[in-house]
């Protein structure tokens, strides 16, 4: 039994899962950032933006929203918006509903890119995770993920707005 001011320390297994996942946490974004910018010449971060809209009623949500959604601050969100609204991939303009609000909306060029970009992103997700995974596996690594960020952030649930489509 471990008192209230000692280190639980990990076992030896819990020791080698936790490095794996630190493996995936550091070189799976590089890969799948890496194919992105060959490929499509965005980022991750960009592709999620672009295709989250892509997903959304009206191809339009909030800033909030997305930012929620991609994972991102309003800040990081804002001056990435910025950098695709130079590229003509999407506009942002104040909500209809309430002019406070500043909505983004994917322009016809963004879904061009977004539709450009999905498959070979989808063919690199597959190949990088899902071809090494059986079907028990896929499931037990949705509920993994699931729970180990209802313990990051407990009360939110993850995705926002889980109704989405995939990315």
């Amino acid at each position: 039994m471990v008192g209230p001011n000692e280190v639980q320390w990990l076992s030896p297994d819990e020791n080698d899962a936790w490095m794996s996942l630190c493996w995936l946490m550091t070189k799976l974004p590089g890969a799948i950032d890496a194919q992105l910018q060959r490929d499509s010449g965005i980022t991750f971060f960009e592709y999620v933006v672009l295709a989250s809209l892509s997903m959304s009623p009206g191809r339009r949500m909030t800033m909030t929203a997305l930012a929620e959604f991609a994972n991102g601050s309003l800040s990081r969100l804002s001056n990435v918006a910025k950098r695709l609204e130079q590229r003509g991939l999407l506009v942002r303009e104040p909500a209809p509903e309430n002019g406070r609000i500043t909505e983004a909306m994917l322009t016809e060029a963004g879904m061009a890119v977004v539709e450009q970009a999905a498959p070979g992103h989808v063919e690199n997700v597959r190949r990088c995770v899902f071809d090494a995974l059986g079907a028990d596996q896929v499931t037990q690594l949705r509920d993994i993920g699931r729970q180990v960020a209802a313990q990051v952030e407990p009360g939110r649930s993850w995705p926002p707005g889980a109704e989405r489509a995939t990315l």
